[in-house]
């Protein structure tokens, strides 16, 4: 007899793991299947983590419902298990007249979405923080970070304390669905096959799963696992475009405790400034496409040191008092767009059954930022999608 489980999700970031603490809690099997050695190697590791507040994004999309219902979520979930967090708020800022309608589109949306903010003048920006140069500001209060490491560490606790499974080094080669028209009293909906104990390129143990549900969160490889999955229509599977987003240190303390973000731009949320909980301020990410990649294993996370020129002019637009020097090449991430650099910004692709036709499959595409923030709300939202 084939081993068999209730649910498997693919991928241990802060999605997956949320995802599966989402559905372990409502008593159903879960196992997580994860193609690295440790929990979040991916995406979750290579960000700014932020917890956003909600300002920028259609009101009727998911990121705009996810992003402000899995804030409140998290800044809960941290203050229930004493987890690292800090909610000290954010400074969107406008360095010239032109940004100014930019500006104003901002804070309309953030009322659309019911998040608080206030505009600032120059004024009041500068009396906040004295170092900033700006002509005008958004004051987001419910903006903040988050130690990533410490929630996925908690949200894996809560998946195995409620009986769920994690499997590390394990790679996933291939799920097959079978038409439940043709036989009805399958004991599961599919089978999904792979290798277990992957270490210095040589393969370990072949597994082969049953299942009733899966959920493909699996980050930059999302789309490149719904290939895999025979039974999925093409049609339904998006093209991976990859958006590059390199980090600066600073040297010596931050001069702002507020975090400060300039107007954003079309791929990303432009140059900022952030601070960590251990109060090393960095600035990034910036937008590097990645044309010509279509693997994430091909993708190269050095950050050029060349990049430094771009940081410098974009940073002394709302801080001069930057000095040469001040800047070291620190990390970069990759955002899981499903767009090109030519398209408009594309919103979270949860697939469920009413789109692909397939029962139990529910494939999430596209899940940059606010995924961190977002990522509780997304496991509330799946697992209500399957109980459907």
């Amino acid at each position: 007899m084939m081993d068999q489980v209730d649910t498997l999700v693919i991928g241990a970031g802060v999605v997956g793991l949320a995802v599966a603490r989402a559905i372990a809690l409502t008593g159903r099997e879960v196992m997580v299947i994860e193609k690295e050695k440790a929990i979040g190697q991916g995406v979750s590791s290579r960000n700014s983590e932020v917890v956003h507040g909600g300002l920028y994004y259609p009101t009727s999309s998911l990121k705009a419902k996810l992003c402000v219902r899995g804030k409140e979520m998290l800044y809960a979930y941290c203050a229930e298990r004493g987890l690292p967090m800090q909610q000290c708020g954010k400074l969107i800022v406008a360095t010239s007249a032109l940004q100014l309608p930019k500006l104003a589109q901002i804070e309309a949306q953030a009322v659309a979405n019911g998040v608080p903010v206030q505009r600032l003048t120059r004024e009041q920006a500068r009396a906040l923080e004295p170092e900033l140069e700006c002509i005008a500001a958004l004051h987001s209060p419910t903006t903040g970070i988050v130690s990533s490491h410490d929630l996925m560490t908690a949200l894996q606790g809560d998946l195995e304390n409620a009986g769920g499974m994690l499997a590390l080094a394990t790679e996933v080669n291939g799920i097959q669905f079978f038409d439940q028209n043709l036989d009805q009293n399958r004991p599961f909906a599919g089978v999904l096959s792979a290798q277990s104990a992957i270490e210095s390129g040589v393969n370990g143990e072949s597994i082969e799963l049953g299942f009733k549900q899966l959920i493909n969160a699996a980050g930059l490889y999302a789309p490149q696992l719904a290939q895999r999955m025979q039974g999925l229509n093409a049609a339904h599977i998006p093209q991976a475009h990859y958006a590059k987003g390199n980090y600066y240190s600073l040297s010596g303390k931050s001069p702002f405790r507020h975090l400060i973000y300039p107007i954003p731009s079309a791929a990303g949320l432009g140059v900022h400034i952030t601070v960590d909980l251990g109060g090393q301020a960095k600035f990034g990410p910036d937008v590097e496409w990645l044309d010509g990649i279509t693997n994430p294993e091909e993708i190269d996370y050095s950050v050029d040191p060349r990049r430094a020129d771009a940081f410098y002019a974009e940073v002394r637009k709302y801080w001069p008092g930057l000095r040469d020097g001040q800047l070291t090449p620190s990390y970069s991430g990759v955002r899981p767009k499903i767009v090109s650099k030519q398209d408009p910004a594309a919103d979270f692709l949860i697939q469920g059954q009413s789109v692909h036709g397939i029962s139990g499959l529910v494939n999430l595409f596209g899940i940059e930022s606010p995924g961190l923030t977002s990522a509780l709300a997304i496991g509330e939202y799946v697992a209500e999608m399957l109980q459907k």
